[in-house]
């Protein structure tokens, strides 16, 4: 019962002053509002860049022609083509570790169903292309290796594509152009969404590389092989960095690269652009909640401020409690009540707010919100450990006071 006692009276002590009561708390409804908010962005966007990272295929490196010197000038990177299907199938074959080498060209170009057009990206790409991206396919099937040995005008298409030529409809079974050579879709890919680069990687279109090369992106591509790119996925376990090392050793021991001479490829190692952007989001998100927690702090302070002032106004009634048999225990306990009383008050709307606020973020603006019910418990125990904490002081200097001063003070 004393301790209901104690509750109770605390709380008839903040009726009485409601106003002052709701303005001390408003420092903590508005940081618990801001971590929680704050929280649940950083926490989205963490989810955002894992999903588009994650489209990109785990473990994965893309090999990419890289700089070479011609009569003294160096040229740009990927300016000509360094890389063939040779030295792709040298590392499926020779790289411990090689799940799926896939290699590929790149252009863009019109295509054409009935009387609508839709102007794309054409990959010619191998039979592991879908392996080595983790890309599914939602309808139909894989291209295979028939495909690839007779040079078939068949397509894989994105879901972009899909929707832009055939709406809602399922497009397999169906022949298109591209530019203006006709092509029978034998599947339909899933969506993958944005790269971490903003692309729309679901609008594109992908055909044999031999196909590609004899009738949509060159004829001279066909003689020499040669590949715009190869994606490399490597097996669950794989130190990427070893793996890196030794595709790039064995490139340079199959292009003649002498000690010293700079490699004529580029190898993107994407587990450590992985590593990276997961690193960046969370030091966002430890950034936007310590941002957030300033104002916890600020609300702390305000509550001590106004416990304070709340001392002096009751000084006299505190040496009345005292006179009647109320301990230094007695008042400690019911100013520290009061204190924490305060702050779960405000952490209680304060979630009210911070829910409210990330919902409407997520409508309004679009952002990727992700509430998380343990950030909402750490919000209220932080809370009412600052009210313990900033409560402390006011409550020990009422508890303090002499009996006989406090009766007499006025």
């Amino acid at each position: 019962m004393k301790w209901l006692d104690t509750l109770l009276s605390a709380l008839s002590s903040l009726r009485a002053n409601k106003m002052r009561s709701t303005l001390t708390a408003l420092g903590i409804i508005i940081g618990v509002a801001a971590v929680i908010t704050m929280l649940a962005v950083g926490e989205g966007a963490k989810r955002k860049v894992a999903e588009q990272l994650k489209s990109l295929g785990s473990n994965t490196m893309v090999v990419i022609p890289g700089t070479v010197t011609s009569s003294g000038v160096r040229l740009s990177s990927g300016s000509r083509n360094t890389l063939t299907e040779n030295d792709i199938a040298a590392i499926a074959a020779d790289v411990p570790g090689v799940l799926a080498a896939a290699p590929a060209l790149r252009g863009t170009g019109q295509l054409i169903y009935g009387n609508l057009n839709w102007s794309t990206v054409i990959y010619g790409v191998t039979p592991d292309y879908l392996a080595a991206r983790d890309w599914p396919v939602a309808r139909g099937r894989p291209l295979d290796e028939n495909d690839a040995r007779t040079s078939a005008k068949v397509a894989l298409v994105g879901q972009t594509v899909a929707q832009m030529l055939f709406g809602g409809t399922d497009p397999t079974g169906q022949t298109i152009r591209v530019k203006y050579v006709p092509f029978t879709i034998v599947g339909l890919l899933e969506s993958k969404g944005q790269s971490f680069m903003g692309q729309d990687q679901d609008d594109t279109v992908l055909i044999p590389i031999n196909t590609a090369r004899g009738r949509i992106l060159g004829q001279f591509q066909g003689r020499l092989r040669t590949v715009g790119h190869a994606n490399i996925k490597m097996a669950d376990g794989v130190d990427m960095k070893l793996a890196e090392t030794q595709v790039r050793e064995l490139l340079r021991q199959r292009h003649r690269l002498q000690p010293g001479q700079d490699d004529d490829f580029n190898i993107r190692n994407l587990s450590e652009v992985v590593k990276a952007e997961q690193a960046a989001s969370d030091v966002l998100s430890g950034l936007l909640a310590a941002v957030a927690s300033v104002s916890l702090l600020v609300g702390g302070i305000g509550i001590m401020n106004i416990m304070l002032v709340s001392v002096t106004e009751r000084t006299r009634e505190i040496g009345i409690r005292m006179a009647v048999g109320a301990r230094r225990g007695d008042i400690l306990i019911q100013f520290l009540a009061e204190a924490v009383i305060l702050s779960l008050f405000g952490a209680l709307v304060g979630i009210a707010l911070g829910v409210s606020g990330a919902l409407a973020l997520g409508h309004f603006a679009g952002w990727q919100v992700v509430l998380q019910p343990r950030a909402t418990l750490l919000a209220v125990i932080f809370a009412a450990g600052i009210g313990t904490f900033f409560g402390w002081y006011p409550a020990r200097k009422a508890a303090r006071l002499s009996p006989i001063d406090a009766l007499r003070y006025e």
